[in-house]
C-alpha cells in the first residue's frame, strides 16, 4: 500500500496510540483493506460464510441487510458523466 494517500491519519494513529509509525501504517493499511469490499463482494463473502456454517437464505437475507446498513462499504467508481452532473448539475 502507497502510504501517502493515508499520511495524516498514520501519523494520528500512531501519536494517539502511541505506536511506532511502521506499526500504525501497518494498522491503517489493514483497516483501509478491510473496508475496501464493495457492496457485492461483501453480500458474496458473507453469504458464503453464512453457507458454510449451515444457515439458510430466509435467514441470511436479512442478516446480510443488517450488517450492510452499519458497515462502510467502497463505493462504485462514478462515471466521467456522474462527476459532471455532481459539479454542473
Amino acid at each position: 500500500m502507497d502510504p501517502a494517500p493515508h499520511a495524516e491519519l498514520t501519523r494520528y494513529i500512531a501519536m494517539s496510540a502511541g505506536l511506532p509509525a511502521e506499526t500504525a501504517a501497518r494498522v491503517v493499511a489493514d483497516v483501509v483493506a478491510y473496508f475496501s469490499e464493495t457492496t457485492e463482494q461483501f453480500v458474496r463473502r458473507r453469504h458464503a460464510e453464512l453457507r458454510r456454517r449451515g444457515r439458510k437464505n430466509p435467514q441470511i437475507w436479512p442478516e446480510i441487510a443488517r450488517e450492510l446498513a452499519g458497515r462502510p462499504v467502497a463505493p462504485v467508481p462514478p462515471t466521467e458523466r456522474q462527476l459532471r452532473r455532481i459539479v454542473y448539475g
